[in-house]
């Protein structure tokens, strides 16, 4: 990805191992190392109740070559408001100049991801495939993920249907 220059934000185990002063350490260690103003609290997103509020640091890790020096390489570290032992951590490459607001939103954009898949689950029963060969699996995979990608446009035609009759509705009184 990176000889490719291609933005990544990856999870990786507390026990991933990076480079700090030439000798591998954990990214759990580092995590609990880090000063209390290392952290900040952001949102990672709309959640079902409200932001997802996290505390938030990130390390820079040294370049490797000089011809990345307008790209950089990042440990992001995310740990609960309510519980500081509860951490996640990721591996993080892109443009220098960004920010650790930028890649939080980022690494936030994966919820949607899952609440998708828990939906076609419950909506299209994409969990309840009972197949023995990858073929099967896979047809049976594309046909509910079709389905379900037909319920979620239909939706959001309904909603924008919703939305133009209250606005006429309004426009008229």
């Amino acid at each position: 990805m990176e000889k490719q220059q291609k933005n990544y934000v990856l999870a990786v185990p507390e026990t991933h191992q990076i480079w700090v002063q030439g000798r591998p350490q954990p990214v759990g260690l580092l995590a609990a190392l880090l000063p209390d103003e290392a952290w900040v609290v952001l949102s990672a997103g709309e959640g079902s109740k409200g932001p997802r509020l996290y505390e938030w640091a990130w390390l820079q890790l040294p370049d490797e070559t000089e011809a990345t020096s307008q790209r950089a390489r990042w440990v992001l570290i995310r740990r609960s408001l309510c519980d500081r032992s509860e951490r996640a951590y990721y591996r993080v490459y892109g443009p220098a100049t960004t920010t650790l607001a930028e890649v939080v939103r980022v690494t936030g954009s994966r919820w949607k991801i899952e609440e998708g898949y828990q939906q076609a689950k419950g909506e299209v029963g994409l969990d309840q495939y009972e197949v023995r060969t990858w073929r099967a699996w896979y047809r049976y995979v594309t046909l509910a993920l079709l389905a379900y990608a037909a319920l979620v446009v239909m939706q959001g035609q309904a909603r924008a249907q919703e939305k133009n009759v209250e606005l006429l509705v309004s426009g008229s009184s």
